[in-house]
């Protein structure tokens, strides 16, 4: 009930912030996604201070107000309490809470006011908050939002602002698990994280889908007990994957590493790290272009990770450093070849397939992969995606296949799978059709399918047992996969059934004699018709 309250109580108050954006002509803009972002986290920083204070000072707990405890204290000993707090904390100083802001509302200026106090808070956890680019450059993790709004209306704006978040706290909601800061954080960007256009546009892998590949990447056997490894998205968008894997191996047992080329992707995964335990992780966000300039390394050779999880952008135009990548130092990388230029589809080159050789690369020998893909990559049979295949099967580094049903992702026709890369798995290769499973519901304008809770377990434990279901699953050898053409398709291993039925020859003559009088039948009319077209031709006169 508490959990349900909560939830309530912060989607009310995104709502609120949002109304405070369009009401200033920012409704659905980028200057809108950045403020609420940014004021929901200056709010969630805020409040996660003081229960971490209250934790740690008896005095502070007691206090009626914890600010003014906190004022009271002397420097040294406002630090000492810092030290103490979760690496997870924020660094304020007392002018940086809000309720100093809210004081200092109705003084002249006050939007620069607002804005300084969040540019401070900003460099003071540059060390710990900062997403950096492929280039070195570190972003961040407040901007002057005031200045989205016109300069007449920016003091009231931030005094709107301010008072929506002086009335609520974050405080009782600390002790939540990851599914209800999922919740929220979907609800918080689901303005924001669309497929927009442009070069790796964000795409936002359904819930359904991140919580498959998470309980087969980490079945629940190996829950709690896996730790120390490192997990890894290429094109990491707002950090879905990662967040379910990282869940389902326990936060503070991991260490995630991303790259995205969106700095809107880059500063949504920062929020979701924050959000859910994993700030110890964000010095490995990078903002850059993976292909070109993929930033995880090890020495001089390119980092190789416990477990992948990607849902790359499908086609896309790389026109412009194609014949980079062409290079003698990205052939091991890109082993089954580089898509070429598409003379009059050049938005339609298959980088899919440049991700998923990255990810084949940066996987360590014995490292599991679940990469969403297009269904045509799995049967497709010549070029890049049947070259890739061959490599999964000659190096026995499948785990196996699922074909989702269509519209799993309401944004897009385009049928998906998801493939399974296990170094470990020598043995039997798991496939499964789950097409004609989930139900169509209509998403805004667009149709999606919607998998039920059941309809996911039955996948997750299909999968994971490798158990064998008439019309659904399969498993199969690799030797069978190479008869096959390399085809990964679970409907191609189905056996064809024949079915028999049982009949007395006399039952048998009278079926014959049946189909007889029907062929008698046909041909007749046939001769009819033939001597009726043979009779018009022969009226024919030329006039």
């Amino acid at each position: 009930m508490v959990e349900q309250e909560f939830e309530l109580k912060t989607k009310t108050l995104i709502d609120s912030l949002k109304s405070i954006c369009a009401n200033n002509g920012l409704g659905n803009s980028t200057g809108e996604f950045e403020i609420i972002t940014q004021v929901f986290l200056y709010k969630f920083l805020n409040d996660k201070f003081a229960f971490e204070a209250k934790k740690i000072d008896k005095k502070v707990a007691s206090a009626e107000k914890w600010e003014n405890a906190l004022i009271a204290m002397g420097e040294d000993e406002l630090e000492m309490l810092q030290l103490q707090m979760s690496g997870d904390t924020a660094h304020l100083k007392p002018h940086h809470f809000i309720s100093h802001l809210f004081n200092k509302q109705n003084e002249p200026d006050f939007a620069r006011l607002f804005d300084d106090t969040l540019i401070d808070i900003a460099i003071a956890n540059n060390d710990v908050f900062a997403v950096m680019t492929d280039s070195g450059e570190k972003v961040q993790l407040f901007t002057r939002i005031s200045e989205n709004v016109t300069v007449s209306k920016r003091d009231a704006f931030c005094k709107a602002i301010i008072n929506k978040l002086v009335d609520f706290s974050f405080e009782r909601i600390f002790t939540q698990k990851f599914d209800f800061y999922a919740t929220i954080f979907e609800y918080l960007i689901k303005d924001y994280n669309s497929n927009s256009g442009g070069k790796y546009a964000e795409y936002y892998t359904p819930h359904a889908v991140a919580r498959i590949m998470a309980a087969i990447l980490v079945p629940a056997e190996q829950q709690g007990k896996i730790k120390n490894v490192s997990c890894y998205d290429p094109s990491a968008g707002s950090g879905t994957l990662l967040m379910n894997v990282a869940h389902a191996i326990g936060e503070s047992r991991c260490s995630i590493f991303t790259q995205d080329i969106s700095k809107k992707s880059s500063n949504l995964l920062r929020l979701n790290l924050i959000l859910n335990n994993l700030v110890h992780s964000i010095p490995n966000v990078i903002e850059g272009n993976t292909l070109l300039h993929p930033h995880h390394k090890d020495g001089a050779q390119l980092k190789k990770f416990d477990y992948i999880v990607s849902n790359p952008p499908f086609k896309l135009d790389f026109s412009d450093f194609r014949e980079t990548l062409d290079s003698k130092e990205n052939k091991d990388r890109f082993f089954a070849g580089i898509p070429k230029v598409k003379a009059k589809a050049q938005d339609k080159m298959e980088i899919y397939q440049l991700f998923l050789q990255h990810i084949i690369y940066s996987l360590k020998p014995d490292g599991k992969a679940a990469v969403v893909v297009p269904t045509g990559f799995i049967t497709a049979q010549s070029g890049i995606d049947k070259g890739i295949r061959e490599y999964l099967v000659k190096h026995k580094m499948l785990a196996g296949v699922i074909s989702m049903p269509s519209n799993i992702f309401a944004t897009t026709g385009t049928n998906v799978s998801i493939l399974f890369i296990d170094g470990s798995n020598k043995g039997k290769v798991t496939l499964i059709d789950a097409s004609s499973l989930g139900e169509k519901i209509k998403d805004g304008k667009n149709q999606k399918t919607v998998l039920s809770e059941s309809e996911e377990q039955c996948i997750i434990d299909t999968f994971n047992a490798k158990k064998v279901l008439e019309d659904f699953s399969v498993t199969v050898s690799y030797e069978e996969i190479q008869a096959k053409n390399y085809s990964l398709s679970a409907g191609q291993y189905f056996d064809i059934k024949v079915e028999y039925v049982d009949i007395t020859p006399k039952q048998f003559a009278e079926k014959i004699q049946g189909f007889n009088r029907n062929l008698e039948c046909l041909f007749s009319h046939s001769r009819e018709l033939d001597a009726e077209i043979m009779k018009q031709l022969a009226g024919l006169k030329y006039d």
